[in-house]
């Protein structure tokens, strides 16, 4: 990992996301296997990440009350160098995918039945400005 961007940057940063149902969140998790998959057979590197929110609550004694919730997966596409490249999240109204490239371009979307879609515009950006 590069020292400027640590491994943890996109469980930290704020969510400006609703959290979702388990249900909804597999069901994210299983679009984004598939371009994930899409992108490895071009030799381009990527990662899902999973960030839930835990809440403790004071004096549950002897155990603290908690609860427990669910942020949409993102796939995480890195660089050979380590850098993020692009993020792709699935929008949760509308199912399609969103997909936000480092390069500064305004999020892209495709529709949600073409992952195929997505694994181009990660390549063109791969292309365009150098070797993912």
């Amino acid at each position: 990992m590069m020292p400027e961007q640590p491994a943890t940057e996109s469980l930290t940063r704020e969510h400006e996301g609703e959290e979702v149902s388990d249900a909804m969140a597999e069901k994210h998790d299983t679009a984004l296997a598939v371009v994930q998959r899409l992108l490895s057979v071009r030799g381009v590197r990527s990662c899902v990440v999973h960030t839930i929110a835990l809440r403790l609550f004071g004096d549950g004694r002897p155990f603290p009350r908690g609860s427990l919730g669910r942020y949409a997966p993102e796939l995480v596409v890195r660089s050979h160098a380590g850098w993020v490249v692009a993020t792709v999240s699935v929008e949760s109204r509308s199912g399609c995918f969103l997909v936000s490239m480092r390069d500064g371009r305004d999020i892209e979307t495709a529709p949600a039945g073409d992952p195929e879609k997505v694994a181009n515009l990660i390549l063109s950006a791969q292309f365009g400005g150098g070797r993912v």
